[in-house]
């Protein structure tokens, strides 16, 4: 959520923002004049009980001198009347301007590429180069199918299309990169592990943003009020809501979940396999920082994403996302994807983005800084990594032309010693 006080000074940068978004820009409009509004309102309010504030006090003192106060106390009482109908009216006023600002996205940092949609995203920096094959590279669909460790088709028979379905070396090789992941980031990059729950109340997700804008693209089950998690960030976020966080800052988490998302692209090539589905697992990075460190936190944050794709030895590309295809909460966003040979494209493996205070305005995180003053700090998360679209690029990269895979070696611990996988 934006600061009002912002919009209030600075509404030229908040239209820009979401112009920039490819978003009408007469919403700020009608923020500054509910914001007038309410401020006209608690100042006739303000001014209405320093007056009753004053009568009472005469009251006192011509009670004590024996005059009668009976019309005085009536007036005290007309004065309480119309004390709380403005009371009622700016609790009205500020709740449609808090409505209002829930559907307002936060405003691109800087530094965000400028551009309409994902067209106008900027490479920054590439790693490593493409395999080169001796043979033509089938994607994973046909691989996994092969070697037996996936069944995408009793999978739909259980639950519909976009739940997947890991068999043997399959399911062993998705907790085998859960683990190594989870491993790397607690040992090596100094995050705490969390296991949360896979279900969120509505506050938690409006304190990340997904309600109620995403409302449409996520499972619920509306009699409890419960939300099916698009991602561990909701959680894990919401950790410290409501809260001043009485740790030092920074505060790192990591968490693996399971991920659950209705929406999964256009039919065709997007949704063959595993590349768009409805049910996932991810680990993912959230990190609580001070303000003045957010964006160097947010390279780092990056650079631990990317390390997960250094060691497993993968080609793959960071881009900065430009204004028109960051998310709705993010000032600042970057996505890693991998190149994967069979389907000859990218494909996202990682979203790291900067919120500045939007989440924690939303979801009430606060800390004390040096000088003991209580502000808002700023969120940060990155998948560190999302697994389908990983699973893909290490089977269509490490394929041989017997139709075996050969894994990277620092997967074999967790995968009983083995780095290649045979058909069963």
């Amino acid at each position: 959520m934006l600061d009002i006080k912002r919009v209030r000074e600075n509404p030229d940068e908040i239209r820009e923002g979401l112009k920039a978004r490819n978003m009408a820009s007469d919403a700020v409009d009608a923020l500054q004049e509910l914001d007038r509004r309410r401020r006209e309102l608690l100042s006739e309010t303000e001014n209405l009980k320093n007056e009753r504030n004053r009568v009472s006090g005469e009251i006192g003192l011509r009670r004590k001198r024996g005059e009668d106060t009976a019309e005085a106390q009536a007036g005290v009482r007309e004065l309480g009347g119309r004390i709380a109908a403005l009371d009622a009216q700016v609790r009205e006023v500020e709740d449609e301007l808090d409505s209002k600002l829930m559907w307002i996205p936060n405003v691109p940092h800087a530094t965000t590429p400028r551009g309409a949609d994902a067209s106008a995203n900027v490479v920054v920096r590439t790693h490593g180069s493409p395999r080169e094959f001796g043979f033509e590279p089938k994607d994973h669909v046909d691989i996994a199918e092969r070697l037996g460790i996936m069944d995408l088709q009793r999978a739909a028979r259980m639950s519909g299309s976009g739940f997947p379905l890991f068999l043997g070396a399959g399911a062993r090789l998705e907790r085998g990169l859960i683990q190594f992941m989870l491993d790397l980031h607690v040992n090596e990059h100094g995050y705490t592990e969390m296991w949360p729950p896979v279900l969120c109340n509505a506050a938690a997700m409006t304190g990340t943003g997904q309600l109620p804008k995403l409302a449409e693209d996520m499972y619920s089950f509306k009699e409890e009020g419960l939300y099916l998690i698009p991602t561990a960030e909701v959680p894990v976020t919401n950790y410290f809501r409501e809260e001043i966080i009485a740790r030092p800052l920074p505060v790192y988490f990591t968490a693996y979940s399971t991920c659950f998302r209705r929406e999964a692209g256009s039919a065709g090539k997007e949704t063959r396999g595993i590349a768009r589905v409805h049910q996932f697992d991810k680990v993912e990075m959230v990190k609580f920082v001070e303000p003045e460190t957010s964006y160097a936190e947010l390279e780092t944050l990056v650079d631990n994403a990317e390390d997960v794709l250094r060691r497993l030895g993968l080609h793959y590309r960071v881009l900065s996302l430009c204004s028109g295809d960051i998310s709705f909460a993010a000032a600042k966003c970057y996505d890693i994807e991998l190149w994967a040979p069979g389907r000859k494209a990218w494909i996202e493996v990682s979203s790291c983005s900067n919120f500045e205070d939007f989440q924690a305005r939303r979801a009430g995180i606060r800390y004390r800084n040096a000088e003991g003053k209580v502000r808002f700090v700023h969120t940060l998360n990155g998948s560190g990594v999302a697994l389908p679209r990983l699973v893909i690029a290490l089977l269509e990269n490490g394929q041989l032309a017997d139709g075996s895979v050969v894994l990277p070696d620092v997967l074999a611990p967790y995968m009983g010693g083995n780095a290649r996988i045979g058909p069963s």
